[in-house]
């Protein structure tokens, strides 16, 4: 394990206003679901030094700090950067689309992903008979219908959405949805939850697609969100 001492931190100053390191590797950790063994694991720097680090109590040198960030699937710059108004701009023309394997749905990445963002968020093209499985997670989710019609099912009810609706609801009650109709839907989805780990990141377990099936109505069903 590569182990540091830790060095004593200036104590605050009302006037400082750059982000504090350990908290920012902690929400990373967080967003990633991982433990601080597993960090610990991946990059090398021992289980008791980086809880130091993410309560503040320690500083890690460039080398190390290199080592936790790779760990959490970012570059370096992620928490050494400030982030500047346009780096929270995406162009219409230059925004990543792709789908997931297995997955009938298209995505269109809207968040642009500065250090520190905590909110992700996608335009998805639904499929004619697209229906997704029952999922729970953490965090928070917003959808609001930009074109089309679908069936969101939360918690047990039904809420039949259509053009301009939107429904906001936390991620850890169950929840699927599906698109009853012959026409393609566009949702537009934000929330809380990183649904493309980042490279060298671990997968979301409740997002990870399954190979579709098909269902006794002929539809194809995938676990997606």
């Amino acid at each position: 394990m590569n182990d540091e001492q830790p060095q004593t931190r200036p104590q605050p100053d009302a006037a400082r206003t750059e982000p504090r390191l350990g908290p920012a590797i902690r929400k990373r950790r967080k967003q990633m679901r991982l433990t601080l063994q597993a960090v610990s694991a991946a990059s090398g720097v021992s289980v008791g030094y980086l809880s130091q680090v993410e309560r503040d109590n320690a500083t890690p040198t460039l080398g190390t700090l290199a080592q936790i960030a790779d760990a959490l699937g970012v570059g370096l710059d992620y928490f050494v950067s400030t982030p500047k108004p346009a780096d929270g701009l995406t162009r219409a023309d230059q925004r990543p689309t792709f789908s997931l394997p297995h997955s009938a749905l298209g995505y269109e990445d809207l968040a642009a992903g500065f250090p520190g963002a905590e909110l992700s968020s996608y335009i998805l093209t639904v499929p004619p008979g697209y229906e997704s499985e029952l999922v729970q997670h953490e965090g928070e989710e917003i959808i609001y219908l930009l074109d089309g019609e679908i069936v969101q099912e939360l918690g047990g009810q039904a809420f039949h959405m259509r053009q301009g609706d939107a429904l906001h609801y936390s991620g850890d009650t169950p929840h699927a949805w599906r698109n009853p109709t012959d026409r393609p839907a566009r949702i537009l989805w934000t929330g809380t939850l990183t649904v493309l780990a980042p490279r060298g990141a671990a997968a979301i377990p409740e997002m990870t697609p399954r190979a579709p099936r098909q269902t006794p109505r002929g539809r194809t069903r995938a676990r997606d969100d």
